[in-house]
């Protein structure tokens, strides 16, 4: 049974029927996969920092976090969030397990940027993914919060989409990222176009075009970012079609895969 790592973003997560997480609930009773979760939050986050009068900004798509922004990101994506998922799957009759990247030290971070200009924003240095796997083999799905732990206990701020690259790659499983959107689109005479298949160059040039744009940017890159550190797939597909995760697992043309060399793709 193959490990499938799956993205949510906070954007998506409102928007995902009671279906998704039953599918997620039956692909692992069925053994057909074993799924981690690694969720987002940044609206919500973003709501909370606004109620608590906290300013926030962001460089390159990250988002500086002091020591108030790290504080109220923990509490909205390790409390209020991931509680929420481990919820309904357990209410889709799953047994889910949430975890924060500080837990047993499951995300081991350093800072992403050393000069401190972005404050407490880490990236990934090691995954201690013997919880993961124990929680799997016991029958559980892990919901994972990006929020690490690095050395002497300083907590980082992780992007998710990197933490769930890293998660994938350290699991040797592949990685989904759920969108609402059925994947990366483009109009092409005058009707909307989903690519089922991309490679980096082809992503580059859509990013510079401007057809990839705003929150895809970083999810393409992660993908090609899983791709290069060993990952087997990577894939977007639209979450709130029930069947389209199912229909994916089956080995169906569903999204747009994510691939490192040459393809013909329409």
């Amino acid at each position: 049974m193959g490990i499938v790592v799956l993205k949510m973003g906070g954007s998506v997560l409102e928007k995902l029927p009671e279906d998704f997480y039953k599918s997620l609930v039956e692909l692992k009773e069925k053994k057909i996969c074993d799924p981690i979760i690694v969720h987002g939050g940044g609206p919500e986050i973003n709501q909370a920092l606004k109620q608590a009068e906290v300013e926030s900004s962001f460089v390159d798509g990250l988002r500086i976090t002091t020591e108030d922004v790290l504080k109220i990101a923990e509490m909205v994506m390790s409390g209020s969030i991931n509680k929420r998922i481990v919820n309904k799957l357990i209410k889709a009759e799953g047994i889910a397990f949430g975890l924060s990247g500080v837990d047993g030290s499951l995300l081991q971070a350093e800072p992403i940027d050393p000069s401190g200009k972005l404050g407490f924003v880490g990236k990934v240095k090691k995954i201690n993914d013997y919880w993961l796997k124990l929680i799997m083999e016991q029958g559980g799905i892990p919901v994972i919060s990006p929020i690490g732990i690095g050395k002497e206990g300083i907590r980082y701020n992780i992007n998710g989409d990197m933490a769930a690259a890293a998660v994938a790659s350290s699991v040797g499983g592949k990685l989904i990222f759920v969108s609402d959107i059925p994947g990366v689109m483009e109009t092409i005479d005058g009707k909307q176009v989903v690519h089922s298949k991309l490679t980096k160059r082809e992503i580059n040039s859509m990013i510079s075009s401007g057809v990839i744009y705003g929150g895809m940017i970083p999810k393409v890159n992660s993908a090609m970012d899983a791709l290069s550190a060993g990952v087997d797939e990577s894939v977007i597909i639209n979450g709130v079609s029930p069947s389209d995760l199912k229909d994916y697992m089956k080995g169906k043309n569903i999204g747009t895969k994510i691939v490192m060399g040459e393809v013909q793709h329409v």
